[in-house]
């Protein structure tokens, strides 16, 4: 594993903020302010900030459910993220860290090649444009089982991917090369970044490693297969096997980080993670979302709302996304009292496996899920309109981030894709 960091070690420009404040902003609701659109009868927001005299608890309208099979409209209610993708307008489970827009050595600003097909970089064809607003740029190579985890470290031009077939590669922006694959330990279960660190969920440990300083740790602890990591508070949290989180922080003394909370709840494993909000929130086998106080470690919510395993969870702007094998997507959203409830809802044809988020060139916002019929939806917020659909040669489990457009997807048969947004697409692909 040294290896990989000395291999991954090069340019690298650690951010300045601390992780939550790298996080979406959120929507805070505004006590005894009487709304100016409602008393205009035009107010359609659900929830609204501000009151309205008929509800004066400012509580969300009932959840609507939307199908895409169907005709019906899903009229606008959201706010639009203020901050860039690139500085983390968006955060999901799969803890994908996102390169700051001022990073210059981000393999997406670069115009690279590869030996498998076009550049990182590169221009997609006029047809590809018209057909979906997004084309495939190259596929790597290296896997022999599912992609797991894929990050692309702040400020490196390395990415990074990891896979059930008990691997972890390490591709060269600037060739499309795989440079190193080592076997960190066993089965990957995830693998995310944060600053430097590159961390990797394992059997009964984490692993990490600072690819600026080569520096190398083990954490154990865990009980079971790490199949979630996320970042914040300078906390890393760990989503196990057998249900329980474990929480590591920093000692400066030790200059290490060492266990400091195991929060349990959950029945069953934990299989997704995000930070939001000063909270944690985790999906698990269980079918539910637990909401944890970040400070505290203390479970202050159970959401119910699933009704088979919660496979993804993801924070926009104020609300909570959350993805199941139930065949739905729910808008989670906070009520003045702070609790979370469904506000929306989206019917998909089969399981959801995994959710990410990306803004395109003009910051507008776009929900990537993949669901288990091997199709990967790309959707318009807020309206979720579908922008695009990309059929996979199997299920993709793991979604990496880039700035400009660029995307990643990783799929069961430990297939990496790489992919670019060009701009909206056409209503003839939007009817066809």
């Amino acid at each position: 594993m040294t290896d990989i960091a000395t291999r991954a070690s090069g340019y690298y420009e650690r951010t300045k903020r601390p992780v939550f404040d790298r996080l979406g902003g959120g929507q805070q609701y505004v006590r005894n302010q009487v709304c100016k659109y409602w008393l205009a009868g035009k107010c359609n927001r659900s929830p609204c900030r501000f009151l309205h005299p008929d509800s004066p608890k400012s509580q969300p309208q009932p959840k609507q459910s939307y199908d895409h099979n169907s005709n019906n409209k899903f009229k606008s209610t959201w706010r639009n993220p203020n901050q860039s993708i690139c500085k983390n307008a968006m955060s999901s489970s799969a803890g994908v860290g996102v390169v700051d827009s001022d990073v210059k050595n981000c393999c997406v600003n670069q115009n690279v090649s590869t030996t498998q097909g076009p550049a990182l970089a590169g221009n997609c064809s006029k047809d590809q444009q018209k057909l979906s607003g997004f084309c495939l740029l190259t596929k790597l190579e290296k896997h022999n089982k599912a992609v797991t985890g894929i990050t692309l470290p702040s400020g490196s031009d390395k990415l990074f991917s990891g896979s059930k077939d008990e691997c972890v590669c390490v591709w060269d922006c600037n060739t499309g090369q795989c440079i190193t694959a080592v076997n960190p330990g066993g089965e990957v279960g995830c693998l995310i970044s944060e600053g430097p660190w590159v961390f990797v969920g394992l059997q009964n440990a984490v692993k990490a490693w600072n690819i600026q300083t080569e520096t190398e740790l083990l954490l154990t602890g865990p009980v079971g297969l790490v199949k979630a990591l996320v970042t914040g508070d300078d906390i890393l949290f760990g989503g196990v096997q057998d249900g329980s989180i474990l929480a590591w922080k920093s000692n400066a003394e030790s200059n290490s980080p060492e266990l400091v909370a195991t929060l349990k709840g959950h029945k069953l494993a934990v299989l997704s993670l995000v930070v939001g909000a000063k909270r944690l929130y985790s999906g698990s086998k269980d079918d539910t979302i637990r909401v944890w106080d970040i400070k505290t470690f203390e479970c202050l919510q159970i959401l119910n709302g699933h009704t088979n395993f919660v496979t993804s969870l993801i924070c926009w702007d104020s609300y909570l996304l959350s993805g199941s094998l139930d065949k739905t997507l729910k808008v989670w959203a906070a009520t003045e009292s702070g609790c979370l409830q469904v506000i929306y809802e989206v019917k998909e044809e089969s399981g959801i496996l995994a959710l990410s988020g990306i803004e395109d060139a003009e910051t507008k916002p776009i929900l990537l899920c993949s669901c288990k019929d091997n199709s990967v939806h790309l959707y318009d917020l807020p309206s979720f309109a579908e922008r695009g659909r990309i059929s996979a040669k199997s299920e993709v489990e793991a979604f990496g981030i880039g700035c400009g457009g660029l995307f990643f997807t990783g799929d069961a048969t430990g297939q990496l894709s790489v992919w670019k947004l060009v701009g909206e697409p056409t209503e003839e692909a939007m009817s066809s």
